[in-house]
């Protein structure tokens, strides 16, 4: 072909910078293969060497043009021109990795160069897509990786989340702090990257399995200023972190988060640390421990009628996930709501306990949780019952500290929500209010608290075994 001028060359270099503004995108191929056959005035494809079209743009390849694709392959020719009839021709240019840029139409010699230009370009596009879907399916097994190593411990079992975090080729932080960012559904990826960021590696950021909104962090207890720091960085989020726990306690770390999270709403930093507070569980001591077992005893000892059927321990998961996330388990422990609501009754037949819509039975069990330990059961002396136990001088102490913050109005809102089996509506009615009233009663009491009582985690079992113990109800 005879040499191109200056203008030739002008046109050719705004026909590649035209094919580069429609490449790398979402749409993929189609943008740059549709102005490829407007350019042209035919049809253009990308072929694979087993004649499938990837993608197209005014129409599929014929037939003649598809045995083109094979035929070249076959002989090792990187392109060819060949007549597909009726006037018309089928000019193929190799892309690499089995494929081929497919140009059909009009006989045209003046498209050689274009379409050598338009390989090239759609040769680095494709490349770069595959090189983004396989980056995507990296990153989504990495985050599901993470969201089942985060469910193991915060079902307890440590050993074996170190050894699925190991085979990821990731640590575990060991003394840690929980946080729970809070940030528009919409944004929730892009926070997480960027938590990712000011983490440096230093930290596990795993979407919230349960909620939307809400990416969990766990931070090495020895990482200073990282809370500071993701706020800088998420002006639009709030954070809420928990007091140093375990790695064992992560569990107990997420429910501070949350609490955390729920006492940040009116905070004008928009971030809040769990204020720590003496639980039940030391006060009760091995007495507890041994109620706890004969709480949970017919659970323990369950064996299920098929091998499909669930067993002792994922009954204990499920009801530890029910307790902390309330109808959101479903999605915690990834099972049908019909599955988690047929396991609850299971429990409550076991329990012989209403859990469904007892307050009453719900905090029981949910202490019971708290306080079991593998050796309670074969410890020495009697198990007393939950009255004996909360009549304890120390379980009446820490009863008088729970409930101290809420005031003479809000522990008669609490109070009767708790009556009404925090039933907002039946509630109100017993106090002479409406439903909105109680619920701005019962948000002003989240912040005396600086717990969470309206969604879950709820502090409700901790505020009914205190009323209980006080006996307020």
């Amino acid at each position: 072909m005879a040499d191109q001028g200056p203008r030739d060359e002008s046109a050719r270099a705004a026909d590649v910078f035209a094919l580069l503004q429609r490449v790398g995108g979402a749409s993929g191929a189609e943008p740059a293969l549709e102005w490829l056959a407007r350019r042209t005035g035919g049809t253009a494809a990308v072929v694979a060497d087993d004649g499938s079209v990837t993608a197209s743009a005014a129409g599929r390849p014929s037939r003649a043009a598809l045995a083109a694709v094979r035929a070249l392959r076959l002989r090792g020719a990187p392109s060819g021109v060949t007549g597909t009839g009726r006037g018309r021709t089928a000019q193929v240019v190799a892309l690499g990795q089995g494929e081929s840029l497919v140009v059909e139409g009009r006989a045209d010699d003046r498209h050689g160069p274009l379409l050598a230009d338009a390989a090239r370009v759609l040769e680095l596009a494709l490349r770069s897509q595959e090189y983004t879907r396989d980056r995507r399916r990296m990153e989504t097994a990495r985050a599901r990786g993470r969201e089942a190593v985060l469910h193991l411990l915060v079902g307890g079992d440590v050993a074996l989340a170190h050894r699925v975090s190991g085979a990821m080729g990731d640590r575990l932080p060991g003394p840690l702090r929980v946080c729970v960012v809070e940030a528009a559904a919409a944004e929730r990826g892009a926070a997480a990257a960027r938590l990712e960021r000011v983490a440096a590696g230093a930290a596990w950021i795993v979407p919230c399995p349960v909620r939307s909104r809400h990416v969990i962090a766990l931070v090495p207890a020895g990482v200073a200023g990282w809370e500071r720091d993701a706020l800088a960085e998420l002006p639009e989020c709030r954070i809420g972190t928990s007091a140093e726990v375990a790695l064992r306690d992560t569990a107990l770390g997420y429910e501070q988060a949350f609490h955390a999270l729920t006492a940040a709403r009116g905070a004008p930093g928009r971030g809040g640390r769990f204020s720590s507070h003496d639980t039940l569980v030391p006060p009760l001591g091995p007495a507890g421990a041994r109620w706890a077992a004969g709480v949970l005893g017919p659970c323990l000892a369950y064996t299920p009628a098929r091998r499909s059927d669930p067993d002792a321990a994922e009954l204990l998961d499920t009801l530890a996930s029910w307790l902390t996330f309330g109808t959101g388990a479903d999605r915690h422990l990834k099972i049908h709501r019909n599955t988690l609501t047929a396991r609850v009754r299971l429990l409550e037949q076991l329990l012989e306990t209403e859990l469904l819509t007892g307050v009453a039975g719900r905090a029981t069990v949910w202490l019971a949780l708290r306080l079991r330990t593998p050796a309670a059961a074969q410890g020495p002396g009697d198990a007393p019952g939950l009255p004996a136990l909360l009549a304890a001088p120390a379980a009446q102490r820490w009863a008088g500290a729970r409930t101290r913050p809420l005031g003479a109005s809000g522990l008669d809102a609490v109070r009767a929500w708790l009556r009404a089996g925090t039933r907002l509506a039946e509630a109100a009615a017993a106090l002479g209010i409406s439903p909105p009233g109680l619920r701005k009663r019962l948000v002003r009491a989240e912040d005396a608290l600086g717990r969470s009582l309206l969604h879950a985690p709820s502090a409700t079992h901790e505020l009914w075994l205190a009323l209980r113990a006080l006996g307020e109800l």
